[in-house]
């Protein structure tokens, strides 16, 4: 694994990104742009007509769908109980410790990862990254929610807002449809795959536009344990569970990689919606973002092998 391989694996793949999203820093930095909005467009119409796009051009077999989702699963598990255990080791308090466990255990498989494993990997790893990104959307939306509102849990609505998800019902017609050997007319395909084709571009300009609303963190413990925990023991549990799983190819490229992403900003809107350390997850988020070239570029060059 060369420099000058990691050089340009950084240029090919990484650098895009970072120009784009920089853009949307820039532009929420001295103009006053509404994320919260641009949010709204990228979570109703962009991102689940992507999704949808992806699974209907994907060659993903129920038996390879389901195994993903398990993957899925298990590395949010994992990295939360791991998240946990070093937290405890050290001494972490309460509120720090559930701020630490959210972001280590949910990545930014979005904004960042689909546009990353696209560059990378192309299409096919990009089907299987997209229903890594759908799974851990609900899981973030049922599961996140609940240990951000430990104390004030409210659970109930926590499982109605997972039925407002619109990428969950993208999935689902996209599954049915192929399911029952439906072709969709020119004029809606075309209007589907248009609508796909900006998805990316957009949700990097969201992602720039989001780093702009950090707020640093006086717990550099926790900080710390957020953003190492999260860049360097993702991708291995992503390795590891990747074979115990028995995905290879573009199954195990797209699947790894989403595992490796830094903190999903996602959480800073969880964790200020409850009062949970949002400067602390704030910060995780910006600086675990930053510095994820460092773990990501290697990582790509190995899965490329």
């Amino acid at each position: 694994m060369s420099f000058h391989e990691l050089l340009t694996t950084f240029s090919n793949n990484l650098l895009p990104i970072f120009l784009v999203g920089g853009a949307g820093f820039l532009l929420g930095t001295f103009l006053t742009v509404d994320s919260r909005s641009l949010g709204r467009v990228v979570f109703y119409v962009f991102s689940p007509l992507l999704v949808f796009d992806m699974m209907m051009k994907s060659a993903l077999s129920l038996n390879q769908a389901l195994t993903t989702i398990a993957f899925t699963a298990s590395v949010v598990t994992v990295m939360g109980l791991l998240a946990f255990l070093l937290g405890k080791l050290l001494h972490l308090e309460r509120t720090q410790l559930l701020a630490v466990i959210l972001t280590v255990a949910f990545g930014n498989t979005g904004n960042y990862g689909l546009p990353l494993t696209k560059f990378a990997f192309g299409n096919e790893a990009l089907a299987v990254a997209s229903l890594f990104y759908v799974t851990t959307t609900i899981l973030f939306n049922t599961a996140g929610v609940v240990i951000a509102s430990i104390g004030h849990m409210d659970l109930k609505s926590a499982l109605v807002g997972l039925f407002k998800i619109p990428i969950l019902y993208s999935v689902t017609s996209a599954l049915l449809i192929k399911g029952f050997g439906i072709q969709l007319s020119l004029p809606l395909s075309r209007t589907i795959e248009t609508a796909a084709n900006g998805a990316i571009p957009v949700m990097l300009i969201l992602l720039g536009l989001e780093l702009t609303r950090i707020q640093w963190s006086h717990g550099f413990r926790a900080l710390g344990l957020g953003v190492f925990t999260k860049l360097l023991f993702g991708p291995l549990a992503g390795l590891l569970l990747a074979n115990f799983f028995g995905l290879q190819g573009a199954a195990q490229q797209g699947a790894v990689l989403e595992a490796a992403m830094p903190a999903a900003v996602a959480t800073t809107v969880v964790a200020a919606e409850y009062k949970l350390e949002a400067p602390l997850v704030t910060a995780i988020v910006f600086l675990g973002t930053v510095l994820s070239p460092l773990t990501l570029t290697p990582l790509i060059v190995y899965l490329a092998r």
